[in-house]
């Protein structure tokens, strides 16, 4: 719990492993006994068929929602369930007050069909500036935390995203088509080019580990939701990597960015997929 005049540098000095205890415990509790088990009463649609929902989303951040403002308290919470029922909840992310954002399920679909790549995600932000991110693949055991000039780590080692191979195609995963507008899909066409290797992405924060990680040179993403973005963001950035927007500015998780924008291992493949993107006018998101 936070002390009085603690600043959240000294909570997260205290703090990390129990935020990622509180974090094992919620996929505990409502995520891994539903994996494989989901009934048909137990999957929703939100905007269509492609956006799904499910109980193991919904009682997570529930469960998150508790345990992390009982952490710090005076924080609040922007989960991505809570934000599709009260949209103007999202608007704390611009506030003073620390925020956790959450993401329950990353990668819903995934985890619908039995699939092992999804993960919970969740991030401490403060004035719009990403302080720590928790990443946690709970089907294959993967943990893997951020805490802003203090590094990365997966599983306790230190990350590195290091730099693409030389003479080697860019790696990118892209936003998939199934959640893309045609006017994102135009503004994305110029990834698919010679010299770079493009695929649809899956749970996004597993993408951003790929990067950290050094299987992946870079992202091209169309949305800028900041459940899906923000603890993979810092990720990537204390592993070595950066991130830009399509005008070249870094992205901003209180919204309002360029659109697409990338996150990349090094400056370099960032600014070779930005350029890749730089012919379209820039789509401006909303935050949503």
């Amino acid at each position: 719990m936070i002390e009085d005049n603690e600043t959240i540098d000294e909570f997260l000095a205290r703090h990390v492993t129990d935020v990622e205890e509180a974090i094992r415990e919620a996929a505990a509790a409502e995520i891994m006994p539903r994996f494989r088990r989901l009934a048909a009463h137990e999957v929703d649609q939100k905007s269509g068929p492609h956006d799904l929902v499910t109980d193991a989303d919904r009682k997570a951040e529930l469960y998150l929602t508790e345990a992390l403002t009982a952490l710090l308290p005076g924080s609040v919470v922007v989960g991505e369930e809570a934000v599709h029922a009260n949209p103007a909840s999202y608007e704390a992310i611009q506030g003073e007050a620390p925020v956790w954002i959450v993401d329950p399920v990353d990668g819903t679909r995934q985890f619908v069909h039995g699939d092992p790549g999804f993960c919970t995600l969740v991030a401490l932000a403060q004035g719009g500036v990403l302080r720590a991110s928790w990443t946690f693949a709970p089907a294959l055991d993967l943990i893997a935390v951020a805490v802003r000039g203090r590094g990365a780590t997966l599983d306790g080692e230190p990350l590195r995203a290091g730099s693409p191979e030389p003479g080697e195609d860019l790696r990118v995963a892209t936003s998939h088509p199934d959640y893309t507008t045609d006017e994102q899909k135009q503004a994305l066409l110029g990834v698919y080019a010679d010299g770079v290797a493009a695929r649809a992405c899956g749970s996004a924060g597993l993408e951003y580990l790929a990067i950290a990680r050094g299987e992946l040179d870079a992202t091209a993403f169309s949305w800028e939701a900041a459940w899906d973005h923000a603890a993979g963001i810092l990720l990537v950035e204390e592993a070595g990597g950066t991130h830009l927007t399509r005008t070249g500015e870094p992205f901003r998780i209180t919204g309002g960015n360029a659109l697409p924008f990338t996150t990349a291992r090094d400056e370099a493949a960032a600014r070779r997929v930005v350029g890749l993107l730089s012919d379209e006018a820039p789509l401006i998101g909303s935050g949503l």
